[in-house]
């Protein structure tokens, strides 16, 4: 008896001290894209608009940014009036998700970015602070390159988790030193099973986040070549 007691005061303090070793961001709550989480605050951002004759519940931002980040939800514009409290996967929480909006000229809705790619991209940034400059290993376009990380002073390659596959996705870099993730292999498999038609020219990132809310935030615009297949998209 003694000896059962004793595994279950056991179990109880390791379950314990690894909620509190874990920081914030690293907790269960605080990574998953509950989908009755993201359907709260549209629903939130659907009464405000309501309310405001059309309004929407975004922080200012510099207009010249992705525009998968381009659109913040200002979450005190919207809580408590709207929303009982701020989800708990929100940055603004300790969770590791931005919420954004997409398609705010016709019918806005509520997404996520995952910030674990944008630390990611800072960490890089800061890399490329130190040399000043971005060392190439290898050309994939005219002004899309893979960066040296040996030069960069990285032991390995660096990747970040996709948030559609789980996928390791590589870093790329342009000409003018920005980086990008590299969403080709996640692309590819959403070709395979998209139903609809993508054309040449057209930039196909919306397959990605077409039934996840998830956006492809810190990325460069793809299209398909001849045969199907995803390439980036280059400006003419």
């Amino acid at each position: 008896m003694k000896k059962i007691l004793l595994i279950l005061l056991l179990t109880a303090v390791s379950s314990l001290l690894s909620g509190c070793l874990f920081p914030e961001s690293e907790r269960a709550g605080s990574q998953i894209p509950y989908e009755e989480q993201v359907a709260s605050v549209q629903e939130a951002v659907d009464r405000y608009r309501e309310a405001t004759g059309g309004l929407l519940p975004i922080a200012n931002r510099d207009m010249d940014v992705d525009q998968y980040i381009k659109y913040p939800i200002d979450f005190s514009k919207i809580v408590p009036a709207y929303l009982p409290e701020i989800p708990a996967n929100a940055f603004e929480e300790g969770g590791i998700y931005q919420y954004v909006l997409m398609d705010v000229e016709e019918e806005p809705a509520v997404k996520l970015v995952d910030l674990r790619l944008a630390e990611k991209i800072r960490e890089l940034n800061i890399r490329k602070g130190i040399n000043g400059y971005v060392p190439v290993a290898d050309v994939i376009t005219d002004n899309v390159f893979m960066p040296s990380y040996k030069a960069m002073g990285y032991d390995e390659e660096q990747f970040v988790q996709s948030p559609y596959t789980g996928r390791s996705l590589p870093v790329v870099v342009t000409g003018d030193g920005e980086f990008f993730i590299d969403y080709s292999m996640d692309l590819y498999s959403a070709l395979q099973e998209y139903e609809g038609d993508v054309e040449p020219g057209e930039d196909i990132r919306f397959i990605l986040y077409e039934d996840s809310p998830v956006v492809p935030a810190y990325s460069l615009p793809y299209t398909v070549d001849g045969n199907g297949e995803p390439i980036f998209l280059e400006k003419k």
